[in-house]
């Protein structure tokens, strides 16, 4: 996978796709709330944040993508639905670092949710 197909899965929520391509050492920072040190904590939190997913319907719409050399930013949408009706959208910007063997360094996030 190109470093970009691997941020748009983790930007998808396809994170078990992504395991693969995560560097031991990672950090990913969810910014205001939490953060995930080390690939172990990265796929535990991806793995909760699936079982959200799975739980609910969602539609999730990117905006833009961009690539400049190791980085990758993607800003998007997330609408989350249950029985058809409106749950949560939220707003969000991801930005990831790969290192020099394109394994996923670190990542921040930023999401803004709808009030």
């Amino acid at each position: 996978m190109t470093i970009k197909s691997i941020a748009q899965a983790f930007s998808n929520g396809d994170f078990q796709t992504v395991f693969p391509y995560l560097a031991d050492t990672i950090v990913w920072q969810v910014v205001g709330e939490s953060e995930f040190l080390g690939k172990e904590a990265v796929m535990q939190q991806c793995l909760q944040v699936e079982a959200y997913f799975n739980s609910v319907t969602t539609q999730f719409e990117t905006l833009h993508c961009l690539v400049d050399g190791r980085n990758v930013a993607i800003n998007g949408t997330a609408a989350f639905h249950i029985n058809q009706k409106p749950k949560a959208f939220v707003w969000a910007c991801d930005l990831y670092e790969f290192n020099e063997a394109n394994q996923l360094q670190s990542i921040t996030s930023y999401c803004i949710t709808k009030k």
